[in-house]
Formats: structure tokens, C-alpha cells, sequence
């Protein structure tokens, strides 16, 4: 066994992981992953793959696959483009000129119909403004007869009206008090990113007396949680479509330990966590949040 295969398998047991359930983890076969911990690389398909084995082993136990590569250099097979099977290249590069020609044919038909949709566009809107026109016209005429008919009766009917009373108006003045009293605003929580580096990245909660954070899995990612004094409040492997909510609004710090983080949603108080580091990028992350408990006066 060699350096590097004692300390992925010490990484692994650490984390309270066996064979089979990496294997479930990266989907690389349980054999492989033997091969790996016991540095026999020739029973892999190739160089290629030691390495992105490697690089799969590490996230799924929470390593930095790249410090790993550096400090393991001389266990690791290196790799180079040439190796790459040659059929490959010439294949993309017969589909992508096959696709390019495809779309040259269809642009003649493609400008084609963006020019009749055009022209019935501009056909329709001047349509729509000749009718408008005449319409406001008619309107226009029949207001001006109306004013002309009904002056002299407005008139008359202004004289006849009795005027508001003093007392009317003194009874009117608390409802308009009262209209200007101010609605006290409900203050929404806020969730923000503090600093974000490498896998590491931590985030400030506020203006909230609440704290639940909730996980829905869309794969098969490994879990830790802990407290600022790193006691675990959960840790396992999530299954597809499971959820996991916990109520931690007796923590002030909470640290989220992520493996395959793109197969996991982050939910606090129901409010959706933006990665601030892409999981697509990097896989095995660690999400620190910080809670500042709002005051009672404060959420009123």
C-alpha cells in the first residue's frame, strides 16, 4: 500500500465511510476503489482514469484533490493529451462540421421568416394606431357635445347644493388623523455572503429569530453538520429525493460539510441558499453560517 492509499483509506474511515458506500458515492467499482488504497494501478483502463478516480475519491471524503496530486506527485501516474484515443477527435470534428453545414442550409429559410413575421408585425401595428385614432376621435366628439348640452344644468345644480357645515368638516378631521398614522413595516431576514474561498465559503443570518436549514438531495451527497464546537448535529449519505431539515435556532454557528454539493439544495427558513462557490466546480465544499438571533423589538 502506498502513501497516497493510506491516506485516502484514513480520510475514508474518518469520515465513517466503508468500500461499498463509496462506491455508491463516486459509481466507481468497488474494485477500483481497492486499487486505489492499495496503489495497484494497473488493473485501471488507463492513466486517465487513476487519475479521475483519484480526484472522485478525494471529494466524496472531503480532501483537495489538486494539494493531494502535488504532495502525492510521484504515486500518481501523469498523463498526456496524445493518450487521449485518436478516434474521438476525428469523430467531433466530423459531427460539428456536419451540424455547421446543417445550419448554413436553413439560414436562407431562417431570415425568410423572420422578414414575413416582420412585415405582418409592423402591418398589425399600423392597423391598431389608424383605429385607435379614429376611435379617440369619435370619443372626443361625443364629450364635447355632452358639455355643451349639460352646462347650464351643472350650474343650477351647484347653486341648489347646501353648503358643508362647519360641524361636517370638524367630524371629517380624525379620519384623516387617523390616515396618517404609520404602518410599522414587517422586517424580512437576511441571509448574505461574508467571504468566500477556495471550497470555504460563510454566510451571515439576521433580522430573524428563526433557524431551521433544510436539505433536499437530487442524488446521493455525503452530510456533515456541526456546531461552532464541531459537536455533530447529523452526518450520513442523503438518498435521491430525501429531505432533511433541522431546527437549530439554539446555535449561533452552524458548518455544513458537503461531498458531491451539486446533488444537494440548502434551504434556510425556507429561503433558498445561493452556492457562492459554483458545486458544478467544486464538489466538496464547506458552508459555515453564522446566526445573529434578531431583537424581540426589532421583529415587531
Amino acid at each position: 500500500m502506498t502513501e497516497l492509499g493510506n491516506r485516502l483509506k484514513e480520510a475514508r474511515e474518518a469520515k465513517g465511510l466503508s468500500l461499498d458506500d463509496l462506491q455508491e458515492i463516486t459509481k466507481i467499482q468497488k474494485r477500483y476503489l481497492v486499487g486505489i488504497e492499495e496503489g495497484n494501478y494497473e488493473m485501471m483502463p488507463g492513466k486517465f482514469y487513476v487519475r479521475a478516480f483519484i480526484k472522485q475519491y478525494c471529494e466524496a471524503v472531503g480532501l483537495d484533490s489538486e494539494e493531494i496530486f502535488e504532495q502525492y506527485k510521484s504515486n500518481v501516474p501523469v498523463t498526456h493529451q496524445e493518450e487521449l484515443p485518436e478516434l474521438s477527435r476525428v469523430q467531433t470534428r466530423k459531427t460539428v462540421s456536419a451540424s455547421q453545414s446543417k445550419i448554413i442550409d436553413m439560414l436562407p429559410k431562417i431570415l425568410g421568416g423572420v422578414v414575413v413575421i416582420g412585415v405582418a408585425v409592423l402591418i398589425y401595428v399600423w392597423v391598431s394606431n389608424a383605429m385607435g385614432d379614429s376611435k379617440n376621435e369619435q370619443a372626443e366628439d361625443t364629450k364635447q357635445s355632452e358639455n355643451v348640452g349639460f352646462n347650464e344644468s351643472e350650474e343650477f345644480s351647484k347653486e341648489k347644493e347646501p353648503k358643508e357645515t362647519d360641524t361636517h368638516k370638524e367630524a371629517a378631521k380624525p379620519n384623516e388623523e387617523e390616515k396618517d398614522e404609520p404602518i410599522a413595516e414587517e422586517v424580512e431576514q437576511e441571509l448574505k455572503v461574508i467571504n468566500s474561498s477556495g471550497k470555504n465559503s460563510t454566510y451571515e443570518l439576521k433580522n430573524t429569530d428563526a433557524f431551521t436549514v433544510k436539505l433536499v438531495s437530487s442524488g446521493e451527497p455525503w452530510v456533515g453538520i456541526t456546531n461552532g464546537n464541531g459537536s455533530y448535529l447529523y452526518q450520513g449519505t442523503l438518498k435521491v429525493d430525501e429531505e432533511k431539515e433541522l431546527d437549530v435556532k439554539d446555535e449561533s454557528v452552524v458548518i455544513l460539510n458537503l461531498g458531491r454539493a451539486q446533488d444537494v439544495e440548502i434551504y434556510v427558513n425556507n429561503e433558498k441558499l445561493e452556492y457562492a462557490i459554483s458545486p458544478t466546480e467544486v464538489l466538496s465544499q464547506k458552508i459555515t453560517i453564522q446566526f445573529t438571533k434578531a431583537d424581540s423589538s426589532s421583529t415587531q
